[in-house]
């Protein structure tokens, strides 16, 4: 599988420590940057990470800066890319099984390497539930059809 990966100055030894773990498990990883230690703006990289996925040049994404909170806000700004906020397996399972997320996003700051790489594995391990899930999470790309319950 295909996997773009993305973070800030804050997050360049996750990315790149996720990255070789991807590579060594048997993905291409795009590696959007950035590739030095020098500030850059979070947007600017969750925005790449997102038009990667909306032009389908990777299935899968990882979002990573200092907290997580910003770039996975910059992810979502995109209708095609679902980026979850996650800080253990669970999370990261749940996000693909009942939100068919297809980036994960995490915070360097918050969570170590060896938690980052157990979350990744367990993302992309995870397939998407459908069924009752479906209607919802084409209401997240489709928020105007949202109707208020009865």
């Amino acid at each position: 599988m295909r996997i773009a990966i993305a973070s800030d100055h804050a997050a360049i030894e996750m990315k790149a420590a996720l990255a070789e773990h991807l590579r060594l498990a048997g993905h291409d990883v795009l590696d959007l940057g950035p590739q030095g230690v020098d500030p850059v703006d979070y947007p600017d990289y969750g925005y790449k990470l997102a038009d990667a996925i909306a032009a389908g040049d990777a299935a899968m994404g990882v979002a990573i800066c200092g907290s997580g909170i910003g770039i996975s806000i910059a992810v979502n700004r995109n209708p095609a890319a679902r980026a979850a906020l996650v800080s253990e397996p669970l999370s990261a399972r749940l996000a693909r099984e009942h939100n068919d997320a297809n980036v994960i996003a995490m915070g360097a700051r918050l969570i170590g390497i060896a938690m980052a790489k157990e979350c990744v594995e367990a993302f992309i391990a995870t397939p998407f539930g459908g069924d009752r899930h479906l209607r919802r999470v084409e209401k997240l790309s489709h928020p105007h059809f949202t109707k208020e319950p009865a």
